[in-house]
């Protein structure tokens, strides 16, 4: 989850709403990458998901099957405001959580 999301954070980092809404290939790149931390959301065991009901589980898996199943309803806009606005939460909790040397 952290790798995808830091991707992600990569992918918009220094660019403009407008240059993203024009520039297909890196939209593919965060759709891609923001459908892989939902899966691996997904892939969270239910202890860990209950010891921390402060993140949004259901809504960041919600918003991979969306990107899976329901590709043709994706809008480029809203994945902008997931990429921008809730990414970057997600990055500081994870990296709060996480160990600083995860095994390998």
């Amino acid at each position: 989850m952290l790798a995808a999301a830091r991707e992600v954070r990569a992918f918009v980092d220094g660019v403009t709403m407008d240059a993203y809404l024009t520039d297909v290939m890196r939209q593919r790149a965060v759709e891609r990458s923001i459908e892989i931390i939902g899966e691996a959301a997904r892939g969270v065991s239910r202890e860990l998901r209950e010891s921390h009901p402060e993140t949004e589980w259901s809504p960041i898996i919600a918003q991979r099957n969306m990107i899976a199943h329901e590709y043709a309803a994706v809008l480029p806009s809203r994945l902008w405001g997931v990429a921008t606005s809730h990414v970057p939460v997600l990055i500081a909790w994870l990296e709060g959580v996480l160990p600083a040397d995860p095994p390998a």
